[in-house]
C-alpha cells in the first residue's frame, strides 16, 4: 500500500509554527489562509497611490543600493523590476535541495502575505502555484552574504516567476519559461516594488537554518539513544542521571536530558549485573551526558524560537504601512538573528558529535571497556571497528573547523553602502553539513554500542534499548569478522537523518511556544 499523502498545511501569516514548517519540509502541500488577502490588497493599493503621487520612494521608483539616488521614470518601472531580478541572479555552486526550496517558497509567500510588502495577490499566487505544481526553481546555494536580503538565491527563485532562470518540472530541468508552460502557468510581469520585495528577505538563510535544525533534532534523539546504549555496553553507572542531581543545578536542558536517559535505561538486567563492581566513576563522555547534551538542547531550543519568529516576520525593505501610505526604509532584511541561530545549531551539533566519538573511543579500547579490542573476536586477524572510530574522529575534526562562527565575519558589499553583513546563509549551510557529519558520527557509535551489548549477552538492556538494538541489527549484522563496513555506516547514517530507528530515538526537543506577534487589523 502506498504511503498516505501528507495533510495540506494552511499558513496564517504571523501564526506559523515549526510543526507546519516541518510538514512542508517533509513534502506537505500548503496554501495561505484567506484572511491574509485583504491586507495584501491594501498594501498593493498603497504602492499604487505612492506611484500616482509622484513621491520618490526607494525601490518603488529609484535605483538600488548605491544607485538609490537615481529617480526612475514611471514608464520604466516594470523594466526596473525585471532588470533587478535578472541582474541579481548571480548564484554559484550546487543547487539547493528540494525541501529547502519548498521552504523558501513558503517563507517568501508568508512574508509577502503579511501585507507590508506592496505586492499584488497574483505574485503570491504564482509562488504558491510553483510549489503546488511541483515546478521548483533551480537555486544555486552560494552567493548570499545574508544582508540586503538573500539577494542572489531569491533572485533565482524570482526568475522563474517571470519565465527566466531554470526550474525542475516533471522531473526535468528546463528553462524558466518552458517549466512554467509545462506546469500550465504564465510568466508574470512585475509591477512597482514587486521585484525588490521578492529578493529582499531572509528566506534562503532561514530555510537552510530550518533544514539544519530539523536534522539536528533527529541527531539529538539518535545521540541520546546511542549514549544510553553505550552506557549499557560499558556496564556503566546510572547514578549520574539521578533526578535530584540535576534539579539542584537547575539548567532546564540538563534536567530534560537526564530524564530522557533515565527513561531509556529503566529496566533490563545490565545494571543489576554489575551492582558490586569496583568502578567508581565513568569517563565524562558517559556520565556528563546530561550536562553537555543539555547545554546543546538549550541552544537548539533558542535557535528554534529565533527561526520561528523569523518565519513569521516581515523582512522586506522598504516596509509598506498602508494606513498612512508610508514606505519606511530600514534593515529588516539583515540576517543577523538567523546567523546567530545557525551558528548555535552548529556549535550544539559539534559537541553532540564530539561526545559521541569519545564514547566510541572508550568502547573500542579494551583497557577502558573490558570488551574485546576494537569490539571483534580474533583481534589482529580482524581489525573490527578500529577505522570506524578513526572515521568518527575525522568527522569531529571537520566539524570543529566548520564551527567557527560565520556570524562574526563581514565583508562590505555594494560599494560600501552595505558595509556590515551577517553571512547568515553561509552559517546555515555549514550547520547542515555539520548535521550530516554528526549523523555519521552517531552511526559509528550505534554500531559499536550494539556490538558491545552483544558481548554482554545473555544480559538484556531495557525495552527501548533492545528495540533500538533491533533497529540497528535490521540494518547491520553483528560483526563476526572483518567485512566491508561502508554500507553499514551509510545505512545507519541515513536512519539517523530520517528518524527511522524507532521509538527509542524518536525524541526531539519540544518546539517553543509560538511567539505572539502583534498583527495589524484588516482594513
Amino acid at each position: 500500500m502506498p504511503p498516505a499523502s501528507p495533510e495540506p498545511v494552511t499558513l496564517t501569516p504571523g501564526a506559523i509554527t515549526l510543526a507546519k514548517l516541518r510538514a512542508i519540509h517533509a513534502g506537505a502541500p500548503f496554501d495561505i489562509d484567506a484572511s491574509a488577502w485583504a491586507g495584501v490588497e491594501a498594501a498593493a493599493a498603497s504602492v499604487r497611490r505612492i506611484v500616482q503621487s509622484g513621491r520618490t520612494v526607494y525601490g518603488v521608483n529609484t535605483g538600488f543600493g548605491l544607485l538609490a539616488q537615481t529617480r526612475i521614470g514611471d514608464d520604466k518601472l516594470e523594466t526596473l523590476q525585471r532588470n533587478l531580478i535578472l541582474s541579481h541572479a548571480c548564484g554559484v555552486g550546487p543547487a539547493l535541495e528540494r525541501p529547502v526550496v519548498r521552504l523558501m517558497i513558503a517563507l517568501k509567500a508568508v512574508s509577502l502575505a503579511r501585507g507590508h510588502s506592496g505586492v499584488r495577490r497574483a505574485v503570491i499566487g504564482q509562488l504558491l502555484a510553483l510549489a503546488a505544481k511541483d515546478c521548483l526553481p533551480v537555486i544555486p546555494a552560494q552567493g548570499s552574504v545574508g544582508a540586503s536580503g538573500d539577494l542572489a538565491p531569491l533572485a533565482h527563485l524570482a526568475c522563474v516567476l517571470i519565465g527566466e532562470g531554470e526550474a525542475v518540472a516533471g522531473g526535468a530541468t528546463l528553462p524558466g519559461g518552458a517549466a512554467l508552460a509545462r506546469a500550465g502557468l504564465d510568466a508574470l510581469t512585475l509591477g512597482p516594488k514587486e521585484g525588490l520585495a521578492l529578493i529582499n528577505g531572509t528566506e534562503a538563510s532561514t530555510a537552510l537554518a530550518l533544514d539544519a535544525l530539523f536534522a539536528a533534532q533527529r541527531v539529538m534523539g539518535a545521540a541520546l539513544g546511542a549514549g544510553a546504549l553505550s552506557v549499557e555496553a560499558l556496564m556503566g553507572s546510572h547514578a549520574p542521571f539521578e533526578a535530584r542531581l540535576h534539579e539542584v543545578r537547575g539548567q532546564p536542558g540538563q534536567i530534560a536530558i537526564a530524564q530522557r536517559l533515565r527513561e531509556l535505561l529503566e529496566g533490563g538486567g545490565v545494571k543489576g549485573a554489575h551492582a558490586t563492581c569496583g568502578r567508581v566513576q565513568d569517563p565524562y563522555s558517559f556520565r556528563c551526558q546530561p550536562q553537555v547534551m543539555g547545554a546543546a538542547l538549550d541552544l537548539l531550543t533558542q535557535s528554534a524560537r529565533t527561526l520561528e519568529i523569523e518565519a513569521n516576520g516581515v523582512n522586506d525593505n522598504p516596509v509598506i504601512f498602508p494606513d498612512t501610505d508610508e514606505a519606511i526604509s530600514g534593515g529588516n532584511f539583515h540576517g543577523e538573528p538567523i546567523a546567530f541561530a545557525a551558528d548555535q545549531i552548529t556549535m550544539a551539533l559539534c559537541e553532540i558529535g564530539s561526545l559521541s566519538e569519545r564514547r566510541t573511543a572508550v568502547l573500542v579500547d579494551p583497557k577502558m571497556s573490558g570488551l574485546p579490542a576494537f569490539l571483534v573476536r580474533d583481534g589482529g586477524l580482524n581489525s573490527g571497528f578500529m577505522i570506524a572510530q578513526v572515521t568518527a574522529a575525522a568527522l569531529v575534526a571537520e566539524n570543529r573547523s566548520l564551527a567557527f562562527p560565520a556570524s562574526v565575519d563581514s565583508v562590505p558589499t555594494s560599494a560600501n553602502q552595505e558595509d556590515h553583513v551577517s553571512m547568515a546563509t553561509g552559517a546555515a549551510r555549514k550547520a547542515g553539513q555539520v548535521a550530516r557529519n554528526a549523523a555519521a558520527i552517531i552511526a559509528v557509535e550505534l554500531l559499536c554500542a550494539a556490538q558491545g551489548l552483544d558481548f554482554r549477552r545473555p544480559l538484556a538492556a531495557s525495552a527501548p534499548l533492545e528495540s533500538l538494538h533491533g533497529a540497528i541489527r535490521a540494518r547491520a549484522a553483528h560483526l563476526d569478522a572483518d567485512r566491508y563496513m561502508a554500507t553499514d555506516l551509510a545505512a545507519l547514517t541515513q536512519a539517523v537523518l530520517d528518524g527511522g530507528l524507532g521509538q527509542a530515538v524518536d525524541w526531539r526537543l519540544q518546539d517553543p511556544a509560538p511567539h505572539p506577534l502583534t498583527l495589524p487589523s484588516p482594513p
